[in-house]
C-alpha cells in the first residue's frame, strides 16, 4: 500500500521534473509510464517511453539521474529518496505487433 502510494508520488514528480526542469534537447519528449519501488523503498525502476531516440533518452535520464534525485528530495519529504533506475517502455511496441498479429490472424479467417 505505502510502495504503491509512493510510487505514484514518484512517477508525477519526475514527469514534473523531467517536463519543466530539464532543459536537454537530446532528451525529446518523454513520458513517465510505470514506476515499481523496492520493497525496503531504496530503489526506484522508471519506465519511460519516448517518441524520439530511446537509447539516447536513456543516456540522458542516466546522466540527470543525480539532479533528478536532489530535486526529489526538495520536493517529498521521505526519511530515503530511492535511487533511480531508468528503462525503456516498450509495452507499447509490443501491443502494436500483438494488435498486428491479431488484424493478421482475423483476416486469413474471413478469407
Amino acid at each position: 500500500m505505502r510502495k504503491d502510494r509512493i510510487a505514484s508520488i514518484l512517477s508525477r514528480e519526475i514527469s514534473d521534473i523531467i517536463g519543466h526542469e530539464i532543459k536537454d534537447p537530446r532528451l525529446g519528449f518523454v513520458t513517465i509510464t510505470t514506476v515499481d519501488v523496492s520493497i525496503d523503498l531504496k530503489t526506484a525502476i522508471v519506465y519511460f517511453s519516448s517518441l524520439d531516440d530511446k537509447s539516447e533518452g536513456l543516456e540522458t535520464l542516466n546522466r540527470a539521474k543525480g539532479y533528478i534525485r536532489s530535486s526529489l528530495a526538495h520536493r517529498i519529504r521521505m526519511k530515503f529518496i530511492p535511487n533511480l533506475e531508468f528503462k525503456i517502455d516498450d509495452s507499447f511496441e509490443y501491443g502494436k505487433k500483438i494488435d498486428a498479429f491479431l488484424k493478421e490472424i482475423s483476416n486469413d479467417n474471413s478469407e
